[in-house]
């Protein structure tokens, strides 16, 4: 086993579950209008559906593995061009980091989980970001293919809660930062654009 591999791996999802994005922007605005434990709630939906995403990738691209490397290759070298793809998508989007929370009607906490699990998995960018970040990212010879990438689903998921859930937990005083502090947006930005940078070179020259 390579935990040089699971550490990289580890690090580049904890990068990415601080970057703004749709999930975690959620998870923040259903904190600050509905309350901590909704903001949860999302947050359970959302990783419940990012366990769906695993199964899918783990028991399909294993099958591939084991039928044709050669396609695996393939997959490896879209994943590296999804994730180019992605940095440029970031790069020329805003700095700017939006808190609208819209309506304050609350919702309950089922109806909030529904909504988590539901938004991830029927989003098919979350399982074309899973197979182009996964993959890349095996990391022993001898253990099944289906059994590490359950292996990174449970890291991707865990590291992922608890950014999140951190956020749900301190709504109020994240919001604050981020309205207080005008550069962050920028800065989170060109985090972004980086990590995806390096993992797609990594999968270009894995």
């Amino acid at each position: 086993m390579n935990y040089d591999i699971l550490l990289a791996f580890t690090m580049a999802t904890l990068v990415l579950s601080l970057s703004p994005g749709p999930d975690n922007i959620f998870v923040l605005i259903q904190s600050i209008t509905n309350g901590k434990k909704f903001g949860l709630a999302v947050v359970l939906g959302l990783m419940t559906g990012c366990l769906v995403h695993t199964s899918l990738l783990a028991f399909g691209v294993s099958a591939i593995i084991k039928n044709n490397p050669a396609i695996f290759t393939f997959i490896k070298i879209f994943g590296a061009a999804y994730l180019m793809y992605l940095a440029i998508m970031v790069y020329r989007g805003g700095d700017a980091i939006s808190l609208d929370g819209g309506t304050r009607n609350k919702k309950s906490i089922s109806n909030l989980f529904r909504q988590g699990f539901i938004m991830n998995v029927l989003n098919p960018k979350v399982t074309i970001f899973f197979l182009a970040f996964f993959p890349g990212f095996l990391f022993s010879d001898s253990l099944s293919p289906i059994i590490q990438f359950y292996i990174l689903g449970f890291l991707f998921i865990l590291v992922s809660t608890i950014v999140f859930g951190g956020m749900a937990l301190l709504s109020g005083q994240i919001s604050t930062f981020l309205v207080d502090n005008k550069r962050t947006g920028l800065v989170l930005k060109w985090v972004q654009i980086i990590v995806f940078i390096g993992i797609a070179i990594y999968l270009f020259i894995g």
